[in-house]
C-alpha cells in the first residue's frame, strides 16, 4: 500500500465502510469470518479485525457454532 492510503496516525484506512461490513453480514447471516471476508474481497484476518470492532460497538454479534464463529446483526442494527 502507498503512504497516500493511511490515515493521518500512519495507520492504514479501511478499505470498507462499516456500512459494506454490515451488509456483507446482512447478506450471509449468520455469517461466518470467511463468508465476509470472501464477499469484500478481504483476507480472513482482515475480516475478523473488522467484525470484532463492529462487536465492540454493538453492531454485531457473535455466536460459537462448533469451532467458528457466526456473526449476526444486532437487533438496534438490523434495518
Amino acid at each position: 500500500m502507498s503512504e497516500s492510503e493511511r490515515d493521518e496516525r500512519g495507520r492504514f484506512s479501511a478499505k470498507h465502510s462499516d456500512d459494506e461490513v454490515l451488509a456483507a453480514v446482512q447478506k450471509h447471516g449468520p455469517a461466518g469470518t470467511t463468508e465476509v471476508a470472501e464477499e469484500l474481497g478481504i483476507k480472513r484476518p482482515s475480516a475478523d479485525y473488522r467484525l470484532r470492532q463492529l462487536e465492540t460497538d454493538g453492531k454485531v454479534e457473535s455466536k460459537m457454532i462448533g469451532n467458528s464463529l457466526a456473526w449476526s446483526l444486532t437487533p438496534e442494527t438490523e434495518t
